[in-house]
């Protein structure tokens, strides 16, 4: 509820909408007309973000996985809805609000079904029609335009929701950074051809960059890989923190920022051996999907097998299953049980050579395979059987099977070296292509003259011809982003929250026995509006019972950005004490300073 300075008695019954404001008058909030349920909670000795988000009031689990938000989260989150509004609004989204229920036959459609496993919450109607919960919207999204749009005329569009989704975690973990049950942002952009299409997806993370800098929070744009949305052209937005659950590698001198899955080193070119020399190497094994062809990775000995970079294996095998030990039992127990229904096809053996094993090794592995452990001295599977590939560069450049470490030299220029930082991603940038709308039926009728040449037949320039949507998706995580900046903020007394999602931006505590005409001053001068100055988020804590002390201690708790109080200096001087954790120590203010004192802390946080 929000307050009238010029009478206590007026109301306005409203927290979420801003109350009209009239030049001259200024409109606060109270704690007592205000469910703050702080108190009663013990700090724990490792006390992590979501544990202080608990304390200070802000939510409270339900389930594993799954919170119920209070007055303050929801302060919070509707705030930064309000931020991702205003940042769509500009790219030209219009905003939607999608069920969260979901039918399997549409998932079936484009064969994500099977593929999100058990994290799909599943169920069933009382006619048996089987259904999920979502935990994304593309299928949804795109059966809903392709029944709406014809014409190429109506695009490019700009579609986005925020909303609740939904994902059976195994172990739910870090409170909002991993819940069951959650809060996103979802863009969902089309567009009839890959050019114009490419270029939605330069604004949208145009879009994404403005809002994570009005944030101020110190976040990383990685280059990423699609995984299973799809597509070929993706970006991930991250925080760093240390309970992060990614690792996310950037250069020391250069703009060069990947996540693990896609991140690469240089390496150093190969020094010869000498003739008599030989590199010392170890073996680690794999297994495809299908359990049809063994992986064996040959790396340097100074390297474990815990060393090795299952990502840059499978970027070489996507169909690599790299869970196990030792595959080779595996392997070979399928070849003897497929026998004989393979008839003369013989058993698959890929070599993936590290290229500081340099060229000699290769040779070696090559030439003399029975040098070579290439398979175990108990295997019944003779050498000479084998259909044995080797793979010593992909895509022109040397392969590096080891896990990327911190000092190792940047791919893309010549000075820096490679730092790893532990990071949350808090938003993600897909450019689908055609892969849900071409599986769904999303198509336009576009002039042949505007599409590429490998799309449409031109021999008539005035003909049409229906082509596929280019799509992009493009997420945030809306409650990850509170539990994360919770965590990335958080000091020993408490939260800290950016002015942009803080849920008030100024509490005014009062000393004992301050009187009410003083209060009024001091927050007068704070939220009077005018053209000339922003409007300040105020509550005042008129709580009854509660010493100063123990209230500043909530405050810091809370994680307001700015706390003013009317102590004993005000009695005596005039001055309010100004304190900005983040920022520095307190400071003593005259009343004729304040407005322009806190407006200059705000500024900055």
């Amino acid at each position: 509820m929000r307050f009238p300075l010029r009478s206590t008695q007026q109301r306005c019954f409203s927290l979420q909408h801003k109350a009209p404001e009239f030049e001259g008058t200024s409109f606060f909030s109270r704690l007592s007309s205000f469910w703050l349920v702080t108190g009663g909670i013990a700090p724990t000795e490792r006390e992590d973000g979501n544990a202080k988000l608990a304390r200070a009031g802000y939510l409270r689990q339900s389930h594993p996985g799954i919170f119920h938000m209070l007055p303050l989260g929801v302060r919070v989150q509707a705030k930064l809805e309000a931020l991702i509004d205003k940042h769509m609004s500009q790219l030209g989204a219009s905003k939607v609000s999608l069920s969260s229920i979901s039918s399997q036959a549409l998932w079936k459609k484009t064969n994500r079904l099977d593929g999100y496993g058990q994290e799909l919450f599943r169920f069933t109607d009382r006619k048996d029609g089987p259904y999920i919960l979502a935990p994304t919207h593309e299928e949804e999204i795109t059966k809903l335009v392709a029944n709406s749009v014809r014409s190429y005329k109506s695009l490019p569009l700009r579609l986005y929701q925020i909303g609740r989704k939904y994902r059976d975690e195994i172990r739910p973990r870090h409170g909002l950074l991993r819940g069951r049950e959650f809060v996103m942002k979802d863009l969902y952009t089309f567009d009839h051809s890959l050019q114009s299409a490419l270029k939605t997806y330069e604004e949208a993370r145009a879009a994404y960059s403005k809002l994570f800098d009005e944030l101020k929070l110190p976040y990383l744009v990685a280059e990423a890989s699609s995984g299973d949305i799809g597509g070929d052209l993706s970006h991930e937005y991250h925080l760093p923190l240390q309970m992060g659950e990614d690792n996310v590698i950037s250069c020391t001198d250069c703009n060069y920022v990947a996540n693990e899955e896609l991140a690469t080193a240089r390496l150093i070119p190969h020094q010869s051996e000498s003739p008599a020399d030989n590199v010392a190497a170890r073996i680690w094994r794999g297994i495809s999907k299908d359990r049809k062809t063994l992986v064996n990775v040959w790396y340097p000995a100074p390297f474990v097998d815990a060393d090795i970079n299952p990502y840059a294996l499978k970027s070489i095998l996507p169909g690599l299953d790299s869970s196990l030990e030792n595959a080779l039992p595996l392997w070979e127990s399928t070849l003897s049980s497929s026998s004989s229904s393979t008839g003369n096809q013989r058993p698959q053996l890929l070599s993936i050579i590290d290229s500081r094993l340099g060229e000699k090794f290769v040779n070696g592995l090559i030439n003399e395979p029975n040098q070579f452990p290439i398979l175990s001295d108990e295997s019944l599977v003779e050498l000479s059987q084998l259909d044995h590939q080797y793979v010593t560069s992909t895509n022109g450049e040397p392969v590096n099977t080891i896990r990327i470490r911190d000092g190792d030299h940047c791919p893309r220029c010549t000075s820096g070296k490679l730092k790893i930082q532990k990071a949350i991603e808090l938003g993600h940038t897909f450019h689908l292509g055609t892969k849900y709308s071409e599986a769904l039926d999303a198509r336009v009728q576009v002039p042949s003259n505007l599409i590429d040449d490998n799309q449409a037949d031109h021999t008539n320039s005035n003909s049409m011809t229906r082509v596929p949507m280019q799509m992009g998706c493009h997420g945030i995580g809306v409650s990850r982003i509170i539990g994360a900046v919770a965590e990335h903020l958080a000091d020993n007394r408490g939260l800290n929250w950016p002015r942009a999602i803080a849920p008030f931006e100024v509490v005014v505590i009062p000393g004992k026995n301050t009187e009410e005409e003083d209060i009024n001053t001091v927050t007068n001068s704070l939220t009077r509006s005018s053209p000339n100055l922003p409007p300040i988020d105020l509550v005042l804590d008129d709580r009854v019972g509660a010493s100063l002390s123990w209230k500043m201690n909530d405050a810091d708790l809370i994680g307001y950005p700015v706390i003013v109080v009317i102590g004993r200096q005000w009695k005596t001087e005039r001055l309010c004490e100004v304190q900005c954790r983040r920022l520095g120590s307190p400071q003593s203010v005259p009343l004729d300073e304040l407005r322009g004192h806190v407006d200059s802390l705000l500024a900055q946080l």
